[in-house]
């Protein structure tokens, strides 16, 4: 099962809109602390309707818990940011990978994207008057492309 993981979400309409995709594409929601919300927030229901209590949620309290518990391998991993290198259209995902995105303001933690650079994608834009898209947008797009070789 693919899943999501989310590293320090922000804003809570992004995250419910991000577990509606998960329930969408059955995949999990991976939540990684600290959370610049309550996860029992109005704002993060509202956005994820009444499919919120279809999300398969797993928090963990930091990035180094979830490597701890979970143990990704290296093919399972994919950072997306905005300056990466390789476009995400690249890799064949495998059925278990891991699409990590991180804050809404700041990104991935630098001390995530050095461990990890060689698995950074990025969404490619081919306007230079857009910095980055919106964290729920990028979020859909990725997860499409992750399972397209798998939907039947």
């Amino acid at each position: 099962m693919t899943s999501i993981v989310l590293v320090q979400p922000e804003i809570p309409g992004n995250t419910g809109a991000v577990g509606r995709t998960c329930v969408a594409l059955d995949m999990e929601l991976v939540l990684i602390h600290p959370l610049g919300f309550e996860i029992s927030d109005k704002r993060v229901k509202r956005s994820g309707l009444d499919y919120w209590p279809h999300i398969r949620l797993v928090e963990f309290a930091s990035w180094e818990a979830f490597l701890a518990e979970r143990s990704p391998r290296v093919d399972q991993l994919y950072l997306f940011e905005e300056y990466a290198e390789r476009s995400f259209y690249e890799p064949d995902y495998p059925e278990d990978a891991y699409l990590v995105f991180g804050r809404e303001t700041k990104g991935i933690p630098a001390e995530i994207i050095e461990a990890h650079r060689a698995q950074l994608v990025g969404l490619p834009m081919r306007s230079d008057k857009v910095r980055s898209l919106n964290l729920a947008n990028t979020v859909a797009a990725a997860a499409y492309q992750a399972v397209r070789a798998h939907l039947a």
